[in-house]
């Protein structure tokens, strides 16, 4: 196979590697602005504003990824898409109308009388709680192979919760950056007990992934594949320990390195996200349509590759910028 002569063959793993792309950028920023909304419930009245603030500047910014990510396996890949969505039609559903009800409860809780704030302080959360659950239970039918029976459904339940105690997590591990005093304390205690959950969720996914598919097992167990393989739960494992550290040894001094367990946290997805995409390639709809079976036309997808090298930078671009400028800790959020 000509990997670099071939249009057929360059162009549809270019467009998936951004698409993968796209999914783990999203997970990772939006991942830790849905376990903020995770987090509500459990803070102090006075602190809930603090922790719509840590990520008023950015929310938005963060579900554009998953925007880009849903549009290039529309345009590149549509029998995929086709696929996809018609199998997890209702979690997608429910996951849309956890987002709007998100977006909306941001903006009136900010603007409604305060008598009114504790309902849309629980409609923020609700609609945080209905997008992480169906994004996990959406990942278990995927690792399952898409396909409604009792046992995968159940999988996926498991990891709908695996996934909602993750975001939990990297939602506290964000809170200890950008927050400081008694929330940071706070964020600090929730982040161990979120800990576990995210190990559990990448532990489960692990084990039932390589016994989904024969294909799957042998490229995890057979030599010399299972060399390549070897660095991620190594490396994965050195990352756990060194969060529990750091939460142990926090707050630090001058709040020096707190930044470190969002860094790690954001690595580990980062593997366990390598991992899957390891086991799946070439398939995009796992042991049914690989990337080159469903990619759109090679000349079609050169002119949507244009459209992108102009959109993606300029989403780059954003992103970064709005980061740079709200560093630092969060403060008060206000709209007058």
């Amino acid at each position: 196979m000509d990997f670099f002569g071939d249009p057929a063959v360059w162009l549809p793993w270019t467009f998936a590697s951004l698409m993968g792309l796209s999914i783990l950028i999203y997970v990772v920023l939006d991942g830790f602005d849905l376990g903020v909304g995770l987090l509500m419930p459990l803070a102090e009245d006075d602190e809930k504003d603090r922790l719509v603030a840590s990520i008023g500047p950015f929310w938005d910014a963060n579900e554009t990824w998953l925007v880009l990510a849903i549009g290039l396996l529309l345009v590149a890949f549509p029998p995929a898409h086709g696929l996809i969505l018609t199998a997890l039609y209702l979690p997608v559903f429910i996951m849309l109308v956890g987002l709007i009800l998100r977006g909306v409860s941001f903006e009136m809780r900010a603007k409604a009388p305060i008598a009114q704030k504790p309902l849309w302080n629980g409609a923020f959360f609700a609609g945080s709680l209905m997008a992480s659950l169906s994004q996990g239970f959406m990942l278990g039918m995927y690792v399952m192979g898409l396909t409604w029976t009792l046992p995968h459904v159940g999988f996926a339940l498991l990891t709908a919760v695996f996934l909602t105690v993750g975001y939990s997590f990297i939602g506290a591990v964000w809170l200890i950056w950008k927050t400081d005093g008694a929330l940071q304390l706070h964020s600090v205690r929730w982040a161990k007990g979120g800990m576990w959950g995210l190990i559990l969720g990448i532990g489960s996914i692990s084990l039932a992934t390589p016994f989904v598919s024969t294909r799957i097992f042998d490229k995890w167990f057979s030599f010399p594949e299972i060399l390549y393989l070897s660095p991620l739960p190594i490396l994965s494992g050195v990352l756990v320990v060194f969060l529990w550290i750091q939460l142990r040894r926090m707050p630090f001094e001058n709040d020096r390195y707190s930044w470190t367990p969002f860094a790690a946290a954001t690595a580990l997805f980062t593997l366990a996200y390598t991992g899957m995409a390891y086991s799946f390639y070439p398939y995009v709809v796992p042991d049914k349509l690989t990337i080159y079976e469903s990619a759109s036309a090679p000349e079609s997808l050169f002119i949507i590759l244009l459209g992108t090298l102009f959109v993606l930078p300029a989403i780059i671009g954003y992103t970064v910028l709005s980061y740079y400028i709200f560093r630092g800790k969060a403060m008060e959020l206000r709209y007058d």
